[in-house]
């Protein structure tokens, strides 16, 4: 092997790289912890996850990455570096080419800003790509015919939303609710209605294991942690599943007026694919309960999750490495 083509889903909540021949080998949180004092990097990643919100003063865990773009370039390319190390290569002689994914509308200063940053790992070469191309790619769609395939991938940062036809993007959005958003919005519903604090990996939690969208029970309820804001004390509350849907029923509401409104810019004969075929949802936000059904029943087209909706951009890089020769005409 003279040289390893790399593939990289650059998320806000979690970094994935991909190999060529060996598969995804990294999948770790985009969190770096450093020392304030001598800014040196105490951890990476799992170890900077299990730190975050747990720090003492003098320790500082940073999510590098907003919204879908990098908001901190040295810390990005810190991060970046330490992850590819974990990497186990064959020795090379010849520098990666590293295939990175970008958001749709992002400006070209952001899109430099991350060509800049995978540059800086050591590549020879690297390949900028529409975030929303690469999870239709790896969730299976064929995008190459002329028939229209929709996809919403609701990442941790940020939800995409396109209509692609023909190997290329017809119309797309790029708004920045998703994930994160979703963990924001419980912990300010029970911040206001209980006087509760709770932090982002409880809210996570809650999201993960209890929260419903799409007819909620009353009768199912969840235990939370947090501290009483009147009292400076720990204490610990019930919620029921209507409130969870009642917390992100905003935020829920918003991706599905966004997804009309790029129904409402797809050329006609496109949208009679879309009503056949589908809508497709990828990223961590399709595992929400009662999404789909909400979506579909708001929208009044069918709507399913792609089979590996947390690695499909992952996935996606991996089958476009395969097809450098195209990038390259494409770039």
């Amino acid at each position: 092997m003279l040289s390893t083509d790399i593939g990289i889903d650059l998320g806000t909540s979690n970094i994935l790289i991909y190999i060529k021949k060996q598969g995804i080998v990294v999948n770790e949180p985009s969190i770096v912890a450093i020392d304030k004092n001598s800014k040196r990097v105490l951890a990476v990643g799992k170890e900077a996850a299990e730190m975050y919100e747990r720090t003492p003063g003098k320790i500082s865990a940073i999510k590098p990455l907003k919204n879908g773009v990098i908001a901190d370039m040295e810390i990005t390319e810190i991060m970046l570096n330490e992850l590819i190390k974990k990497v186990k290569l064959k020795k090379q002689f010849i520098k990666p080419r590293i295939l990175i994914c970008c958001l749709t509308n992002i400006t070209t200063q952001e899109k430099e800003n991350i060509k800049a940053v995978a540059e800086a790992t050591g590549a020879r070469k690297v390949y900028i790509e529409e975030e929303p191309k690469v999870a239709a790619i790896g969730a299976g769609m064929n995008i190459k015919q002329p028939i229209a395939n929709m996809i919403v991938d609701i990442g941790g940062g940020t939800t995409d939303i396109a209509v692609l036809s023909l190997n290329d993007i017809v119309c797309s959005s790029s708004i920045n609710i998703a994930g994160e958003k979703f963990n924001e919005d419980l912990i300010k519903y029970i911040k206001e209605k209980y006087k509760l604090l709770i932090g982002t990996k409880t809210a996570e939690k809650i999201k993960i294991e209890f929260a419903n969208i799409y007819n909620p029970s009353s009768e199912e309820s969840y235990e939370v942690k947090g501290r009483d804001l009147l009292t400076g004390l720990p204490k610990t509350i019930i919620i029921n599943q209507i409130e969870t849907e009642r917390a992100l029923q905003e935020s829920v509401q918003t991706i599905i007026n966004e997804i009309m409104k790029v129904l409402e810019s797809t050329p006609p004969e496109l949208s009679a694919d879309i009503v056949e075929k589908g809508i497709v949802l990828t990223g961590g936000g399709a595992l929400l309960t009662g999404i789909i059904d909400i979506i579909e029943e708001s929208i009044k087209v069918p709507t399913l999750i792609a089979e590996s909706p947390l690695t499909c951009v992952a996935e996606g890089t991996g089958m476009l490495l395969e097809e450098l020769k195209l990038l390259e005409e494409d770039q």
